[in-house]
């Protein structure tokens, strides 16, 4: 079992690659925003915290997402456990080791995905026109301004993780600039190398 954690900006391909994953080594995909939708509409005790705090338009805390996190640590575990999307601070990255230490699990590999900024924009600018060529639905975040927002959001709080996990030694870099399946090969071959 392998638990690892995708990192990158916003577009950066870490739900593309957790997909991957999913499908081709059984691993349980984390990704905190799915979870909290599912937990809102669960009926559980926890599922009426979040749907209380969501409801009133506020974050939720850490303290509940960790304990979201821990409810699906004690479920099925596949091949491990993809986090994407979590930990966004140094405080959530803390929690979360203590919290697979508790469970009496660790953290084998960070993935940074790294990308340019400035391709990266291009990426979901491209994204939105291919959807609306194709009469999908275009997601609200992929346009050049809110995009910009949700990068300068990543760089103030979740790019410090990577120093963080580089100084403890669990940080793996792949471009995530090549081709989808050159990035998905490049990461089978870090874990495969665990």
């Amino acid at each position: 079992m392998t638990n690892i954690i995708l990192l990158g900006p916003p577009g950066a391909g870490k739900g593309t690659q957790a997909k991957r994953l999913v499908d081709e080594r059984n691993m349980v995909q984390l990704s905190t925003g799915d979870m909290l939708r599912e937990a809102k509409t669960s009926g559980t005790e926890m599922g009426k915290r979040v749907a209380e705090v969501m409801d009133k338009g506020q974050l939720v805390t850490d303290e509940i997402v960790i304990g979201l996190i821990e409810e699906k640590l004690s479920g099925p575990a596949g091949g491990g456990f993809i986090f994407d999307g979590f930990p966004r601070t140094l405080a959530q990255a803390d929690a979360l080791g203590a919290l697979l230490a508790r469970k009496g699990q660790k953290l084998d590999a960070v993935i940074e995905l790294v990308v340019d900024d400035e391709a990266l924009v291009a990426r979901i600018v491209r994204r939105a026109e291919e959807a609306a060529a194709a009469g999908q639905p275009v997601r609200a975040d992929d346009n050049p301004e809110v995009f910009a927002g949700r990068l300068r959001e990543y760089y103030k709080k979740t790019a410090p993780l990577t120093g963080y996990y580089y100084a403890k030694g669990d940080l793996k870099q792949v471009d995530g600039m090549a081709p989808m399946a050159e990035v998905g090969e490049a990461v089978a071959k870090l874990l495969d190398s665990q």
